[in-house]
């Protein structure tokens, strides 16, 4: 039996000014997709569970020792491990790591909360057997890790995601126009960015990378207060990317600020919607199971 308590400490993995107090990164992504799925089993997405965790309802004449007893621990149900060949799924991280990512109004930045993300889809993606491949850039690619299913890749991956500070400036339109023409099979591409670039030559690089016939799901991280400018009188605002200064009283401009704002996020939504490509703008005080049931309802779609 679980003991009174246990599920909502699990979901607590899922908070993100939880997730910020701890620092191993590999800990986090394990405690945030082991938290995703014993919610999904809860959920009215649990039966998508099967098709793409490592679990299935344990079924009668499936061998005692395949059955998942932690998971029966937490969720009263009984699951089995699933084993398969591997998938021929390649999956690409773009995480963008220019300084306006550095942003936080006081929780989670924006490149804090994208790395937990990415850690926890690529343990997610690897605990399914497929290719995880990453790309860091600001105005230009930083690194670059071709996708992998082979021992060690989480580590790999993890390692430099770890190591990611907030530098440069953003130039998300030319570094995915590069993508597109280097990423040579078909992949699924995700693409986690605050996305703080002329939304014309953004919009035409994600239909770059469709051209290509790549599968494109984008993850658009902004800081609440980036929406709602939530300041009082007389702020200064500085650029992390360029240093420069503006002196403002924000309720004078909050109202054709935050107009300006869900205009750039509808347009990202319909262009994306037009090109088949899966959008979902997250604030970083969002629990991270909403971000992955996004991605896992993605795959659906797309067939898996």
């Amino acid at each position: 039996m679980t003991e009174p308590g246990t599920r909502e400490d699990f979901r607590d993995y899922l908070r993100p000014e939880t997730v910020s107090r701890l620092s191993r990164l590999d800990l986090i992504a394990r405690l945030v997709v082991e938290g995703f799925i014993t919610g999904l089993h809860r959920s009215p997405y649990h039966g998508f569970s099967a098709e793409f965790s490592e679990y299935r309802a344990c079924m009668p004449g499936d061998p005692i020792r395949h059955i998942d007893w932690k998971v029966l621990a937490r969720t009263e149900r009984y699951y089995v491990k699933r084993f398969e060949e591997e998938t021929n799924l390649r999956t690409l991280l773009l995480l963008d790591s220019s300084g306006s990512m550095g942003f936080s109004s006081g929780g989670v930045s924006k490149l804090a909360y994208a790395r937990f993300l990415a850690a926890a889809l690529t343990h997610l993606m690897l605990k399914q057997r497929d290719a995880v491949g990453l790309v860091t850039f600001s105005d230009t690619i930083r690194s670059y890790i071709p996708p992998r299913s082979i021992p060690g890749t989480l580590n790999r991956l993890l390692t430099v995601m770890h190591r990611l500070e907030p530098e440069g400036e953003t130039d998300a339109g030319t570094v995915l126009h590069r993508m597109a023409e280097r990423i040579g099979r078909r992949s699924l591409v995700i693409v986690l960015s605050d996305l703080l670039d002329d939304a014309g030559r953004v919009i035409e690089s994600l239909k770059h990378l469709r051209y290509r016939k790549h599968e494109v799901i984008v993850f658009h991280i902004l800081d609440p207060a980036e929406r709602t400018l939530g300041y009082g009188d007389d702020t200064v605002f500085i650029d992390r990317e360029t240093g420069s200064r503006l002196q403002t009283n924000p309720w004078q401009i909050r109202h054709e600020y935050t107009r300006q704002v869900q205009e750039f996020i509808d347009r990202l939504r319909r262009e994306c919607g037009n090109q088949r490509i899966d959008y979902a703008q997250i604030d970083t005080d969002t629990p991270f199971d909403r971000a992955l049931i996004r991605y896992l309802t993605s795959r659906k779609r797309m067939g898996g």
